[in-house]
């Protein structure tokens, strides 16, 4: 098989890249170990920045997301038994975010490659990348008892924190940064109305907690729990009422639980590879970096790189420039620090750290009162959370 780019990773980031690409005649496959249904399976992130969803609209894959999405122009934040609002349209001069559920924005993507007879093969196995240094890199994988080939131009790494992509890279040359937080959050998703119409961020001295939604009909919410929690210790109910106790108490009286759809435990990690560029090999998503949830940077991290990729592709194909392709992995990287930074805030000030001294505590208590304090603050968290300029 041969291509222009190969793409490692089935997920939103690869998915979008492939169809930004094939509309601009760039010819490319995406590779992907599970099944299209295993993948639209993972519950993730729902909150878009603006310039996600406008990247969504050049791959004429919006329609829907402008159709059910909501848009929300600020969030809450409840504190000391109080409900304060981050007004994100006033602080950000005039920009808002999108709640649209990853699942849904996968599935928009993967209807489009179909509709244009995109190659996204999945079940590939024991993927290999070779000769990434060379100018003739290519990809190898199983499929059955039989191993095929990918010669490409570049290979695009969007396979996740345990994907093959970022460990192809020498020792010698990547280095790696992280941060593993003490504790994970609980997450349910039920059907049922939405406690508020806008994200409710709650710090409480039992563990944080969030109020979010997919959509007027679908809620999900989350806990904070200790490392060592396992999903089956945490029936419905329990989940509930520790929920209710996290809440100032006019959010918890009108508070509608039900039964669980879904409900898994995910550990919070502040993570980065740097460089993102490796030869021929680029990474993007979760394969160079993860956050905290906290700040729903993670899947918009994500889209700052393929806005990245996608022009530096541009770039070398329609205009022999390749600028772009070798700026790629600092450029990427100075907006992925600033990523991290905002999401490392917001966990550090709104969540309960068991090995928090007096001391901790006070400061994150200023913290809080100096965001409400301060319209300077109050910008600077919403330009961050609406999202930095790509």
């Amino acid at each position: 098989m041969k291509t222009k780019v190969c793409i490692i990773g089935g997920g939103p980031s690869g998915l979008l890249l492939s169809q930004l690409l094939h509309l601009k005649g760039i010819d490319n496959v995406v590779l992907e170990r599970q099944s299209r249904e295993y993948v639209l399976s993972r519950i993730r992130a729902g909150v878009l920045e603006h310039g996600f969803a406008e990247l969504m609209r050049e791959a004429q894959c919006g329609e829907r997301m402008d159709r059910e999405g909501e848009i929300h122009e600020g969030f809450f934040i409840a504190h000391d038994g109080r409900m304060d609002r981050v007004d994100l349209h006033r602080y950000s001069g005039g920009s808002s975010v999108v709640v649209y559920g990853q699942t849904e924005l996968t599935r928009d993507l993967y209807e489009a490659r179909e509709r244009m007879n995109g190659r996204v093969i999945h079940h590939v196995e024991d993927v290999k990348l070779h000769e990434l240094t060379g100018d003739a890199p290519y990809v190898t994988y199983r499929s059955g008892d039989e191993i095929v080939r990918v010669d490409c131009d570049y290979v695009i790494g969007a396979d996740g924190f345990h994907g093959v992509s970022r460990k192809s890279i020498p020792r010698g040359v990547l280095r790696e940064y992280e941060r593993v937080y003490p504790f994970g959050w609980l997450g349910v998703l039920s059907r049922t109305k939405p406690v508020s119409p806008e994200l409710i961020y709650a710090r409480h001295e039992r563990g944080f907690a969030l109020c979010s939604l997919r959509s007027q009909v679908l809620s999900r919410y989350y806990i904070q729990v200790p490392l060592s929690d396992k999903v089956e210790e945490w029936s419905d109910e329990a989940f509930w009422d520790e929920l209710r106790r996290r809440l100032p108490e006019e959010v918890s009286q009108r508070l509608i639980t039900g039964a669980s759809i879904e409900k898994s435990i995910a550990p919070l990690r502040s993570f980065v590879a740097e460089p993102m560029r490796h030869g021929r090999l680029f990474l993007a998503g979760d394969a160079a970096h993860i956050v905290p949830p906290t700040g729903a940077r993670g899947l918009n991290s994500a889209a700052s790189d393929i806005y990245y990729l996608y022009h530096a592709m541009l770039g070398h194909y329609l205009d022999g420039d390749d600028s772009g392709l070798d700026g790629y992995s600092a450029k990427a990287l100075a907006r992925v620090w600033k990523a991290q930074r905002f999401s490392w805030w917001m966990t550090m000030m709104l969540h309960t750290f068991p090995d928090s001294i007096d001391y901790d505590r006070k400061l994150q208590d200023t913290d809080l009162a100096y965001l409400f304090s301060s319209e300077a603050a109050l910008r600077s968290l919403a330009e961050n959370y609406v999202g930095l300029p790509f």
